[in-house]
């Protein structure tokens, strides 16, 4: 009776720990995260899948170029919101450097209107594409900071592709190395990510 009674407990103790590993595994899953905590998924051909659920992650900025500054023909005439997946977010908090793994979008909005309420400006429209950046020293062991950038926008249409493969070197990385100031990553642009970076915190408002 006794051993009866600790082989039932240890199957019932077994069974809540496989019971808790898989409700912990589909709730990774169903945010778009891997096992190990990464939110850069790839396929088998080494495509990234399209990143869901960016919306919720921390926002760090829109930058915007609009083609009225620049002789109506600036390259990215459209708004840029750009979001960081949050444990890489925890991560760029405590040490100032982005982890291998870190996903950063780029979601592209129109520029809708330039006149509201409040004023004169520059207001966003309607989304029209989708890019990425991932640091993976897997996937990119050659890459300047191993970095892979991404593009799902599907041209002249509102859809988007579901996977996309790394972008040819010329396309955006050359860019990335030669103007931006840390990491490959436009820092310079994002006051979000300076007031975090390395302080454990977002970001206290002094100045």
């Amino acid at each position: 009776m006794i051993r009866y009674y600790l082989n039932t407990k240890s199957i019932a103790n077994g069974m809540a720990v496989l019971l808790t590993w898989a409700f912990f595994t589909s709730s990774v899953m169903a945010e778009g995260m891997t096992p190990t905590g990464d939110y850069a998924r790839f396929n088998k051909e080494g495509e990234l899948i399209r990143p869901t659920g960016y919306r919720e992650w921390i926002f760090v900025g829109a930058p915007l170029t609009p083609n009225d500054m620049n002789n109506g023909k600036a390259a990215f005439p459209e708004f840029h919101n750009v979001y960081i997946d949050p444990v890489s977010w925890e991560h760029w908090k405590k040490t100032g450097e982005f982890r291998s793994g870190t996903l950063i979008v780029k979601e592209l909005a129109s520029v809708g209107s330039k006149q509201a309420p409040s004023g004169n400006g520059y207001f966003q429209g309607e989304f029209i594409g989708l890019e990425a950046m991932v640091k993976s020293q897997k996937h990119f062991p050659d890459a300047p900071g191993h970095w892979g950038f991404f593009r799902f926008t599907v041209e002249n249409s509102p859809e988007l592709h579901k996977t996309a493969a790394a972008q040819p070197v010329e396309n955006c990385l050359a860019c990335h190395q030669a103007n931006a100031a840390q990491y490959q990553v436009f820092t310079q642009f994002y006051p979000v990510l300076r007031a975090a970076a390395g302080k454990g915190e977002a970001g206290s408002g002094k100045r």
